[in-house]
């Protein structure tokens, strides 16, 4: 009897220990195919999307600690999901990207006129501090603050304007535009305060 037992037992070890490594090349290609399709989507999840990126990484890393243990059965449960994850991440990716690219080609036709516009209007402050400089008599509502001011203004504009032309440069138009309203705004204000009328 007690012979009977340990050979049932030993019968049914070798059952699970097959079991197992029957589990083993199913749950290591469910981690490689995982893999290689994460690995496609990567570089754009992590452009646009970064945070359900790392959700999904998590995800992997839990799979892949799953099969370090053995616990194969895990990794082939816990695949499906992660492959779903992995579909919806790419789709967000994708849709990301769409929503950018939009913005920027959006961006592309207003750098168009602000490229025109701005160093002119810099060009017209630089002119009137000149002008107002050499002045004896400033024009009325019209401080030497405000000249002083409007002087050191003009070296941040052009300064502004060449980070603009430079994300402009590498195609970024959203980033480009983004100085130009600043340095818009800010051209304004100065032009409001040395009595110009403003763009």
């Amino acid at each position: 009897m007690k012979k009977q037992l340990t050979w049932l037992l030993a019968a049914m070890l070798a059952v699970l220990i097959a079991g197992c490594a029957n589990q083993k090349a199913p749950a290591e290609q469910a981690l490689a195919a995982a893999e290689s399709a994460l690995a496609q989507v990567r570089d754009s999840a992590q452009k646009y999307v970064p945070d359900q990126l790392a959700a999904v990484d998590t995800q992997l890393q839990g799979l892949k600690d799953a099969y370090a243990k053995g616990d194969y059965k895990a990794v082939l449960t816990g695949a499906p999901t992660l492959t779903n994850a992995i579909n919806t991440l790419k789709d967000a990716a994708a849709a990301k990207q769409q929503e950018s690219e939009a913005a920027n080609a959006k961006a592309k036709d207003a750098w168009n006129a602000a490229s025109a516009d701005l160093p002119k209007m810099v060009d017209a402050i630089s002119s009137r501090v000149a002008m107002l400089s050499k002045s004896r008599h400033l024009p009325k509502g019209v401080t030497k603050d405000a000249v002083d001011k409007a002087r050191s203004a003009v070296e941040d504009l052009r300064s502004r304007w060449t980070e603009a032309n430079s994300a402009a440069g590498s195609g970024d138009y959203v980033t480009a535009m983004s100085h130009a309203d600043a340095i818009r705004t800010q051209a304004n204000e100065i032009m409001q305060s040395l009595k110009m009328s403003s763009g």
